[in-house]
């Protein structure tokens, strides 16, 4: 009974601390994001935020 308890605080705990780190961050699109982005090194861009930083920020 103890153990399950403890997995379930784990989890939600986890969840929240989630929640918390991308509850913070700008839309992507937005000018806050561009800018966000234009400081990041390009090496370190996901394909996915390429894509993105080309369809908003670009065109």
């Amino acid at each position: 009974m103890f153990l399950n308890f403890k997995r379930i605080v784990i989890a939600i705990s986890g969840m929240l601390a989630i929640t918390a780190m991308t509850a913070c961050s700008p839309e992507v699109g937005s000018k806050e994001w561009c800018d966000d982005l234009k400081e990041k090194p390009k090496g370190d861009w996901s394909s996915n935020e390429a894509a993105d930083f080309a369809k908003n920020c670009v065109f």
